[in-house]
């Protein structure tokens, strides 16, 4: 399906002499083979993780150097050509979906480890390594990066900084934000900017906050210097059945309440158990409503204290099955299941659209049985995996694509999550960013006045609005539009805007 959302197509005419020119234009920055215009070569790139919505870019292309992408960022900016880059196209929100009248910027071949300091626990790598080839060259030295998606195999850490990326092990050490220290690159108009340092403070507005989880709407990351944390000595998992999704939502909160901060805790209901288990085979029990993971790093002593606090914890929350790895091999065991979520739910459904979004830990269980309902409602099943210590959750709506009618239902069904979770004192993203997915979700959680500050952030970078444009921060016009069409409890959203 092409995207719905944006801008009226360009007629073929128009498209195929813009097409022209910029081709024309781009040649004189990178060589021949850098450039790809054909439709067999463009259709590759039509969409990220998020294959629901897709568009064929103008044309694709793939420096080699930064002087060539700061000649490509030039000339598209003398052109006025929109410019979306991209890295593993991993994302699940839209954030790399490219323009129609626009250049898709691959940077898949800045893949290298610039520079990896032990003693300083730092690694400078371009913006195209993976995340896990990270960890792989610090593990020599007994150290790894602590920020792990479920995509860590394949995404970028370009991508991780876009998004500002989480994973399981973020309760304890942080999300990208909190894990880089400097992000080097150039803005829209080809002039090289640096966010952050590589001492732990920097002079001035915090600017690499901002960028990270900006979604690439305001500069070109090409280099980012990251933290590396040591390995722990000992990493044990406690695996919890709860007979009850309620016992299982407060059995989370009472961990954090205990002062007892896991490596990672994590939650999946009863269909997604069963989904991964199918797939995997790491010993789940399939007759619970819910399971907790729940892990302890750090060294012996500390790991078999805090397994102790938590198993009591746990039992006292009601849960009727404790088991706790007793080898590295069995906990890795553990982790598949919660790891292989996503493939495993394509193996029962044609489609899934990954949702995305944050709610107060005590609301866990509502949250969840507010899903439930909504699965009859739009009568779609959603198979539900959280990273619960955070509060972020990742229903997985199961669809078929092919079917216009589940389409439409699996969008609004996303959606009813999204604005259920702001409701509940939420947000409607925790690690996914906004995209193109999210838009109208955005006009239910944020005022008139903060969207124009966030345009006025972006403007501020990309006065033309040629980075990555039409994505996270939803236009004045499409609010009055959403909110015409959402009405609840009788009130109208945004009732104050003119309708167009």
């Amino acid at each position: 399906m092409a995207y719905s959302h944006a801008m009226p197509s360009p007629t073929s005419t128009e498209r195929a002499q813009r097409q022209a020119e910029v081709v024309q234009a781009l040649s004189a920055c990178v060589p021949q083979h850098a450039l790809l215009w054909q439709p067999e070569d463009t259709t590759p790139y039509e969409c990220d993780g998020l294959t629901a919505y897709r568009q064929r870019p103008l044309v694709v292309c793939l420096p080699e150097t930064e002087g060539e992408v700061q000649a490509v960022l030039k000339t598209c900016h003398r052109l006025g050509v929109p410019v979306v880059a991209r890295g593993a196209g991993t994302g699940l929100s839209g954030g790399a979906m490219p323009h129609a009248m626009g250049v898709t910027l691959s940077l898949a071949k800045f893949n290298r480890i610039l520079d990896l300091d032990p003693v300083a626990r730092t690694a400078r790598v371009q913006c195209g390594v993976r995340n896990l080839a990270i960890s792989e060259a610090a593990a020599p030295y007994n150290l790894y990066y602590a920020p792990d998606p479920s995509s860590q195999i394949a995404c970028t850490i370009g991508g991780n900084v876009a998004e500002n990326s989480g994973g399981v092990h973020c309760l304890k050490y942080g999300l990208t934000v909190h894990n880089v220290l400097r992000v080097r690159g150039y803005t829209m108009e080809g002039e090289p900017i640096t966010f952050g340092s590589e001492a732990l403070d920097a002079p001035g507005y915090d600017l690499l906050a901002a960028v990270i989880g900006s979604e690439g709407m305001l500069a070109v990351a090409l280099e980012v210097t990251v933290k590396l944390v040591p390995k722990p000595q000992l990493a044990r998992c406690i695996m919890a059945s709860f007979d009850d999704v309620r016992k299982a939502g407060d059995a989370v909160a009472a961990v954090i309440a205990a002062g007892i901060i896991p490596a990672g805790l994590e939650m999946m209901d009863k269909p997604m158990t069963a989904a991964v288990e199918d797939f995997v085979k790491a010993g789940y029990d399939l007759t619970a409503e819910a399971i907790l993971l729940c892990e302890s790093d750090g060294t012996p002593e500390e790991v078999e204290e805090e397994i102790a606090r938590m198993s009591e914890v746990l039992r006292g929350s009601g849960a009727t099955a404790i088991s706790v790895s007793t080898s590295e091999e069995e906990r890795m065991r553990f982790w598949s299941g919660r790891k292989n979520a996503f493939p495993a739910s394509g193996r029962i459904s044609p489609d899934y659209m990954c949702m995305d979004s944050t709610i107060p830990r005590k609301r866990l269980a509502d949250i969840l049985l507010a899903i439930q309902e909504m699965e009859k409602k739009y009568q779609l099943r959603c198979c539900n995996v959280f990273h619960a210590g955070d509060g972020n959750l990742h229903p997985l709506i199961l669809f078929d694509a092919n079917d216009p009618d589940q389409l439409h239902r699996c969008e609004l069904f996303g959606a009813d999550i999204l604005e259920t979770s702001v409701a509940m004192g939420g947000t409607v993203t925790g690690e996914h960013g906004v995209g193109v997915e999210k838009l109208n979700s955005m006009c239910a959680q944020f005022t008139v006045e903060e969207n124009a500050q966030m345009f006025a952030l972006k403007e501020a970078f990309d006065p033309q609005g040629l980075l990555n444009p039409g994505k996270v921060i939803p236009t004045l016009n499409r609010c009055a539009e959403y909110g015409k069409m959402l009405v609840r409890n009788g009130k109208m959203s945004h009732a104050n805007l003119p309708r167009f």
